[in-house]
């Protein structure tokens, strides 16, 4: 009898690779322009942890009322709750937003200097490295991912495609130097998306992990603040009045709960070069449409922006490897 028609697991297995690098390409725009915001929210306030501390607590506060308005994020938080008492999702395995909340301080700090291009590139270079060393270690719900030569191909040449995108301003000592918190952000992200896949397992439910990943993220932000006003006082800044400034907060929601949601199909290293593929290209944009000081688009970085995506497109069309 003829199959025609019907649909093989090979076939929805890479429909749902493809669907995923697309929705992770997605949110890694989404990641660029929460850059953008909260690197200006940085300036205005003078103090990154303060801008990371609102940018956080935003998105902390919708989720407290989406989740448990939501028949599913109910469930989910029940179902987190029950994993953790079995024992089935570990304490260390909640701890992701830690990771976010880093990533989100260092764009406060360091965006106003360094520019949405430079940040990226730095970024970039720690998480497809850690990707890598995630997938094998097994941290992600798809268990252990070898590190094929298609897979290696892929992350290195991102590295080499971002690296070219931001040439022209490699050259300042002083850039590079700052540039170390967003490389160690980098490494950071790859770990959290893995554990947050985890926890969205457990409770079968993205906005439930979204929502412990918030709750962590916004208590580390809070003790890192205090520590921040006790050594330098209370920031000199003002609360800006435009109302897109308080956005990061919200994007960032969306780009947790996408991580989360398709992790499982995509595994940790595809899902960040995908995200690294959309920063790429939301930056560029952000670069060229709302140029700051700290933004010098060129030609390099324009071909760099594209051989991100090759980049990717080498690793997407990987064959699964044996395990």
């Amino acid at each position: 009898m003829s199959n025609t028609g019907t649909a093989t697991p090979q076939t929805l297995s890479a429909a749902r690779r493809i669907a995923g690098v697309a929705l992770a390409s997605v949110s890694g725009v989404a990641v660029a322009l929460q850059s953008r915001i909260n690197g200006e929210l940085g300036v205005r306030l003078a103090d990154g942890f303060a801008a990371a501390v609102v940018s956080f607590g935003l998105g902390l506060v919708v989720l407290l009322v989406l989740v448990p308005a939501t028949p599913g994020g109910r469930r989910g938080i029940v179902a987190f709750r029950r994993a953790l008492a079995a024992g089935a999702l570990r304490p260390w395995q909640c701890l992701g937003g830690v990771c976010g909340a880093f990533l989100v301080a260092t764009q406060g700090l360091t965006i106003g200097s360094l520019g949405v291009a430079v940040f990226t590139v730095a970024v970039v270079a720690g998480q497809s490295g850690s990707s890598l060393a995630v997938d094998r270690a097994g941290i992600g719900p798809t268990g252990r991912q070898p590190v094929t030569m298609q897979r290696l191909a892929g992350a290195m040449l991102t590295v080499l495609a971002v690296g070219l995108s931001v040439s022209d301003r490699l050259g300042d000592p002083g850039a590079l130097a700052l540039a170390l918190l967003p490389l160690l952000a980098g490494i950071g992200i790859a770990w959290q998306q893995a554990v947050n896949g985890r926890v969205r397992a457990a409770a079968d439910s993205a906005l439930t992990a979204t929502l412990v990943n918030f709750t962590v993220g916004t208590v580390a932000l809070l003790v890192a603040f205090a520590i921040d006003i006790a050594v330098r006082g209370f920031p000199t800044g003002h609360l800006p009045t435009e109302p897109w400034l308080y956005l990061g907060g919200p994007i960032g929601i969306v780009f947790i709960a996408i991580a989360a949601a398709i992790v499982r199909f995509t595994g940790v290293l595809l899902l960040g070069l995908a995200t690294i593929a959309g920063q790429i290209v939301g930056a560029v944009v952000l670069d060229l449409v709302l140029p700051t000081t700290a933004s010098h688009p060129s030609p390099a970085t324009l071909l760099g922006a594209a051989l991100t995506m090759v980049a990717v497109l080498i690793a997407a069309l990987a064959p699964p490897a044996r395990r």
